[in-house]
């Protein structure tokens, strides 16, 4: 079950570990404003894409405005060379333009209006893609401080808890060297008093008493032999004088 449990907590942690790096809001934010900013492009590119489209109108509008012009001298000739069939002709071509052109003004106008709407769209999306840029540097400064005050609190409860384990082995340690010290002056105690036989010695405390004894004997023997010697040869001293 302990490892089990163990192996469980792992897999929570490193499960936590890649949502909390899924869910960073550094990159959300950097996202966030890279959609805002293609959706401003897709504006620009529709500006872009009505001017044009504008554009296009007025260059056929001037075409058809100097057909016009055109078809009204040609009505003028025919109609001084007496030609009145060939002046109507060019008289109802030139009503039949002078209707486009009036289409054509009308689609001018729609795509002037639209382009302005367009324009102030592009401007009012600039100015929040600019604000939300500016709010989304301030947020990911405040989370990285938040982030690097996290850090900093994590390591100094770190190094406090190392201190409390130093201390504790500390202590420890202290306890253990005056058992050794105390076991030391006991043995010393011991071996001084004969009470502890010496290590590597099958002599026994009476063993090493009687050895002791037979030595002072030994000595006593000696020391009377000297002075029975030293007494003899002072007294052949004194005869012979």
């Amino acid at each position: 079950m302990g490892l089990l449990s163990r192996a469980g907590e792992i897999i929570r942690a490193k499960f936590n570990s890649l949502l909390n790096r899924a869910e960073n809001p550094n990159e959300t934010l950097d996202y966030s404003y890279e959609k805002q900013l293609t959706s401003l492009q897709n504006v620009k590119r529709g500006v872009a894409d009505v001017v044009t489209a504008k554009k296009r109108l007025e260059l056929q509008t001037q075409q058809l405005e100097q057909n016009v012009l055109k078809l009204d001298t040609q009505a003028r000739q025919a109609v001084a060379a007496g030609r009145e069939d060939l002046a109507r002709q060019a008289l109802e071509r030139k009503s039949g333009i002078q209707q486009q052109l009036q289409d054509l003004d009308t689609q001018v106008k729609q795509l002037a209006d639209q382009q302005q709407k367009l324009v102030d769209s592009q401007k009012q999306l600039e100015t929040k893609v600019e604000q939300f840029r500016s709010q989304k540097e301030v947020i990911k400064a405040q989370y990285s401080a938040a982030e690097a005050q996290v850090r900093i609190g994590e390591a100094a409860t770190g190094i406090g808890r190392e201190m409390d384990n130093t201390g504790l082995a500390i202590q420890r340690a202290k306890d253990k060297t005056e058992q050794m010290q105390a076991r030391a002056s006991a043995i010393d105690e011991l071996v001084s008093s004969g009470d502890l036989q010496e290590l590597g010695s099958d002599k026994t405390q009476l063993d090493r008493e009687l050895t002791q004894l037979a030595s002072q004997q030994q000595v006593d023997k000696e020391l009377e032999q000297l002075k029975a010697e030293v007494g003899s040869g002072g007294e052949s001293k004194e005869l012979e004088g």
